[in-house]
């Protein structure tokens, strides 16, 4: 295959569209590059799951890869690929220099998914009980790890504007290292609701969400302990289900048939389980990104209740479908508002579907993402020439993080 075409995804865990929304934004970049010509190959370092997606059905190629291990040099080398894209940061820490000095030509893309210096130095506040202020990112011990990441790299892929802002404003990285690329949907019609499930025909509350993000385990803590039962005492029969893929006995021990509080674990059908709701909760404390649950309640036509951190940078100037409110008392009294009124529950619906249909689709960026690759392709050299910092930055990385993983390596040959 002509080189010029062959694509690498270097990713930190295998793709699990059910489990996560990160598994889906993985799945709709292999469909951009793949309508593009590109012969793919995914190679991680994770075990397999019972729940990845078996990529042989959209004809990538699966290739198993180890950490500190020069075998790795022999796989990329041979491969040839012209371009490589990194799944978050910490795969470029481990695989980056590896890829420049055996295919320094390549093109090197980060799919940061959501800022985590952001996320950690938020979550860090929230559990110190004081607010989060931008000074704490500066301090953050991730952050000077990611954003090396982000300058060694030649494109990082961007799905919140607010965390461009703190790129470009607060670390100063230079724009033309940067490239929005949310997540990429088809158009919603009056015809697709017509499809969904009637006010009348849905019933109960609903969160969704990974377990192994901390933000969900917290938001599910938070409507057992503080918000469940301001809803229930004004709706007695209502009860919340909640489905999240990785559900740990901490949050199983949480499941209260009595109080309506059901632990539901892993959904076969993410569409299905919410689809059937009248109003999705989301009470986020602390996060990064954009919210894939919330983006997914939209498309189900399932108005929401969530915070200022869950809205984040998801519907600009757009009204939200539902509701957003920090404060506890206000966010039992929208959900149970929604829950009862079919007028607002309309409209709320509405506004979901002008946010996607304004924000997410896929054609307002696959062309322009597609002419940006093409530019830098040819354009590289360049493109590099500009970006000194990240040149520097990858001549350092590339002999301190290689001496440490050929000394990894060789230890583990003892």
């Amino acid at each position: 295959m002509n080189q010029l075409k062959k694509l690498l995804i270097i990713g930190s865990v295998w793709p699990e569209p059910n489990s996560s929304a990160a598994g889906s934004r993985m799945l709709q970049l292999i469909s951009l590059f793949k309508e593009e010509g590109f012969g793919i190959t995914l190679a991680s370092p994770a075990t397999d799951s019972d729940f990845m997606f078996d990529l042989e059905e959209i004809d990538v190629v699966k290739k198993t890869i180890v950490l500190n291990c020069s075998s790795f040099d022999a796989f990329v080398k041979e491969l040839d690929p012209s371009i490589v894209l990194f799944d978050r940061f910490m795969m470029e820490e481990q695989f980056g220099w590896r890829v420049s000095e055996n295919c320094p030509d390549a093109l090197r893309l980060l799919d940061t998914e959501d800022l985590h210096c952001l996320r950690l130095a938020r979550q860090k506040a929230f559990k110190e009980k004081r607010q989060f202020k931008i000074a704490d990112l500066l301090m953050e011990e991730v952050a000077k790890r990611e954003i090396a990441s982000l300058l060694r790299c030649d494109l990082s892929l961007m799905i919140s504007e607010y965390e461009m802002e703190l790129l470009t404003d607060t670390f100063k990285i230079d724009s033309c290292l940067l490239f929005y690329l949310p997540f990429l949907l088809e158009p919603l019609t009056n015809a697709d609701l017509d499809l969904l499930p009637s006010f009348e025909e849905r019933k109960n509350f609903v969160f969704i969400g990974n377990f192994l993000h901390e933000p969900n385990w917290n938001a599910v803590q938070y409507l057992k302990e503080t918000m469940w039962s301001k809803i229930k005492k004004q709706l007695p029969e209502a009860v919340l289900n909640v489905y999240g893929a990785y559900p740990s006995q901490k949050v199983l021990q949480l499941n209260n048939v009595k109080e309506g509080f059901l632990i539901r674990g892993r959904a076969a059908n993410a569409n299905e389980v919410v689809e059937q709701a009248r109003v999705v909760l989301a009470p986020l404390r602390f996060g990064a990104g954009i919210k894939g649950k919330l983006l997914e309640a939209m498309y189900c036509g399932t108005p929401s209740v969530t915070t200022t951190i869950g809205a984040e940078s998801m519907h600009g100037n757009l009204d939200w479908n539902g509701f957003i409110s920090d404060d506890v008392e206000a966010f039992a009294k929208h959900a149970v508002q929604l829950y009862q009124v079919e007028a607002l529950w309309l409209k709320a619906q509405e506004n979901g579907i002008e946010i996607i249909n304004h924000r997410y689709l896929k054609r307002l960026f696959d062309a322009d993402f597609k002419e940006k690759i093409k530019y830098l392709q040819a354009n590289l050299e360049q493109h590099r020439l500009n970006n000194f910092m990240g040149s520097l930055l990858q001549h350092h990385t590339l002999k301190s993080t290689k001496y440490m993983s050929m000394w990894i390596e060789g230890k583990n040959k003892v």
